[in-house]
């Protein structure tokens, strides 16, 4: 079994490899360990191998292991779907929420921020598939979401989030991946004077072809960490 400092090297070899076939730098581009039921000492190995940011999709865990401060030396991102009644735990936690998916939770980040007299980096996540399972502003909604997110002193959009239908074939992800690419080069353009930083696309089985249509960022799990147990 490979230990998560080798995984980590051969992902960023990989990263470097699609990204020089898309004529990218390789450095342009961030690897967040999505690191969902493994524990505080994966973290840590995750950190001292150089991981540039770890991500946490439940908000409970990230309580219990920040608390252990498992995130020490890193950045902690939250990546997954966040309830309202649990953004106060997240806001001024996390240093990038990428999962702000409705309106009604963009106001709600605002008002925890406010409280905490801080501005809350966010990325707004788009259901690309239009699936009814996933959260996320529909394409045709995303221009009026990011405009009305414009209007809020405490939150700050750097970007786009997005999780595709799961591909039936190789590189089926392509074109998802394609179009939310051109919505964040449009929106960055036409709302925010080209301020975006993150496209945050592609996982584990995925992330080269992210880097192909411009991903900045990707999400790796069970590539870096292993196959996680449910429970």
């Amino acid at each position: 079994m490979t230990s998560i400092a080798e995984n980590i090297h051969s992902i960023r070899r990989r990263m470097a490899a699609a990204a020089e076939r898309a004529g990218r730098r390789p450095e342009d581009i961030l690897l967040v360990g999505a690191s969902k039921m493994n524990d505080a000492a994966a973290c840590r190995a995750a950190i001292a191998a150089g991981i540039d940011a770890l991500g946490e999709n439940r908000v409970q865990e990230m309580a219990e292991k920040s608390a252990l401060h498992a995130y020490d030396g890193a950045p902690l991102h939250f990546i997954g779907h966040l309830q309202r009644n649990k953004v106060r735990q997240v806001v001024g936690q996390a240093a990038l929420i990428h999962s702000a998916g409705s309106v009604e939770l963009l106001r709600e980040i605002e008002r925890q921020a406010e409280k905490r007299s801080l501005v809350q980096d966010v990325l707004l996540e788009v259901n690309i598939g239009g699936e009814p399972s996933k959260s996320g502003f529909a394409p045709d909604a995303l221009y009026d979401a990011a405009a009305r997110a414009r209007e809020l002193p405490h939150v700050r959009v750097l970007g786009l989030m997005t999780i595709p239908p799961p591909a039936r074939e190789p590189r089926g992800n392509l074109p998802y991946f394609a179009k939310v690419a051109s919505l964040y080069v449009d929106i960055s353009r036409d709302l925010y004077d080209n301020r975006f930083k993150y496209l945050s696309m592609g996982m584990s089985d995925d992330f080269e072809d992210a880097i192909a249509a411009g991903a900045t960022v990707v999400r790796v799990g069970s590539a870096i960490f292993g196959h996680r147990q449910y429970q």
